[in-house]
Parts: C-alpha cells; sequence; structure tokens
C-alpha cells in the first residue's frame, strides 16, 4: 500500500504548506542580523539588536514584562502538569466510572475551543466575580488552558504502562500511596517532564487569552511585543522574536525527545 507522500500532487501542496508556514519565521530571523535600522533594506550582518534588547531604551519594559511571563509560565506549567497526572491517573487507572467521557471531553476542551471564546468566557467569568485582572488572573487562565496540552503526553505515557507493575508491589506488600509514588510515578516521568514542558512554553507564547485578562499595566513578552509594534515595526523587535523562537523550538524539541524515550522505556 503506497504511503500518503506518492498520491499525485502531495509534495507540492506540502511544500507550499510548509512555505507559508515557516517563511515568515525565517524572514524575521535573518533580518534580526541586520546591521540596518531598516527593517527591509539589508545593511549586513550585525549582533546590533540582540545587544539592544538587552541594553536599549526598552531594556527595562522587555525584561519586567519577560520575567512576568517566565514566572507566569513556571507556576502555571507545575500547577497544570499535578492536575493533569492527577486526572490522567483518575482517568487511566480509576477503571469505568459515571461520567468518564464527559470528564475527557471536558480536559480537552480548551483544545477544541477558539482562543478566542476562551478568553472573551474568561474575561466574562473573572468579572463575574469581582476579580481584578493582573497578575493572579492570567495565571489561572494559564492554568486552565495549559491543563490538556499536559495531559496529553502524560496520558500517552500512562497508557503504555502495564498494571502488573503497581500489582506486583501491592503483592509486595506495599500500599496504595507507595506503589504510586514509587513505582508509577517514576515510570510516568518522562510523560510529566514532557507535559510540563509544553505547558511551560505554550503558557511563555501566550498571547490572546493574556491580553483580554492582563489589566493595565501588567505586560507579559508577547504583549509587550504586541504594544511596540502598535508603534511600528523595529528591528530590535525581531531580536525578541527570534530569541523567543529558539526558546520554543528548544523546549518542544525536549519535549518531543523525551516523550519518544519514554515511549520505548517499559
Amino acid at each position: 500500500m503506497k504511503g500518503v507522500r506518492h498520491y499525485p500532487g502531495f509534495p507540492a501542496i506540502a511544500t507550499a504548506c510548509l512555505v507559508v508556514l515557516y517563511a515568515p519565521l525565517v524572514v524575521v530571523t535573518i533580518y534580526s542580523f541586520n546591521a540596518s535600522t531598516s527593517i527591509t533594506t539589508w545593511g549586513g550582518l550585525s549582533w546590533r539588536w540582540y545587544v539592544d534588547v538587552f541594553t536599549g531604551p526598552e531594556a527595562a519594559r522587555f525584561g519586567a514584562a519577560a520575567w512576568n511571563s517566565v514566572t507566569i509560565a513556571l507556576m502555571a506549567a507545575i500547577a497544570a502538569t499535578a492536575i493533569a497526572a492527577s486526572a490522567a491517573i483518575a482517568m487511566i487507572r480509576g477503571g469505568r466510572f459515571r461520567g468518564k467521557s464527559a470528564t475527557f471531553a471536558l480536559i480537552n476542551l480548551p483544545l477544541m475551543v477558539p482562543e478566542i471564546v476562551t478568553a472573551v468566557a474568561t474575561l466574562i467569568f473573572f468579572s463575574a466575580i469581582g476579580l481584578t485582572t493582573g497578575y493572579l488572573t492570567i495565571l489561572i487562565a494559564h492554568i486552565t488552558f495549559c491543563i490538556p496540552f499536559a495531559y496529553l503526553p502524560i496520558a500517552a505515557r500512562l497508557s503504555g504502562i502495564e498494571e502488573s507493575y503497581e500489582q506486583a508491589a501491592r503483592d509486595l506488600y506495599a500500599t496504595r500511596a507507595q506503589a504510586l509514588w514509587l513505582i508509577l510515578l517514576p515510570l510516568m516521568m518522562p510523560g510529566v517532564i514532557s507535559g510540563f514542558l509544553l505547558a511551560f512554553i505554550i503558557s511563555l507564547d501566550d498571547f490572546i487569552i493574556t491580553n483580554f485578562v492582563k489589566g493595565a499595566g501588567m505586560e507579559t513578552l508577547p504583549t509587550a511585543i504586541f504594544g511596540s509594534v502598535k508603534q511600528g515595526i523595529k528591528p530590535n523587535i525581531m531580536a525578541i522574536s527570534t530569541l523567543m523562537l529558539a526558546v520554543s523550538i528548544l523546549f518542544v524539541t525536549l519535549s518531543y525527545l523525551i516523550n519518544r524515550k519514554g515511549r520505548r522505556s517499559p
């Protein structure tokens, strides 16, 4: 049976899609090394704008926004991973229970709902309960929409772990808690780490939901970049965008490699 790549026109369509998706990223990366102050005229290779990111007039603003992004992403990833791991254990090791299908749908709902709808609904919810928008609302929103991203690799890893390991531990007089902490969790760890990395980078890069729930005077790196772009695209924005792209690629690659290694282990 022929693979999908052998169908007529598939290579051309796939190539066109890849060009549309990644050509703008390549252009931004190349022009982030442009010595010229123009974003369209090439003036030679230079690290000028990367230095400007850390020492230029906007360095303090972007530094504060980056700190907010990293701290929120770290806490959101930790909380989302803990919730996702608990949910995965309940869904996969909990047997059949009423509402299991509905629970699975709820866990994965943020992946299917348009992000703008989630952003508006979250803002309305915070307004309804009288919660002032700011750092806390961003953190709560990020924890919520990061859960399914952490859940998927954890659930995939847990599905590949045979229950015989836990049964053997129970036969050797381990309690349920000991079987969980000493046997199951170490075996799940590649999926847990992979889920944490995915949740972290999703939170770090989010703009739409953050922009709705951040409140006045609160900035993360994506919203700070957007605010700067509204005043005109500057070469230092390309440098910041390239750095964020590099971090995203690194975390996604690490998540993939750790998850793949976990699937090969028992």
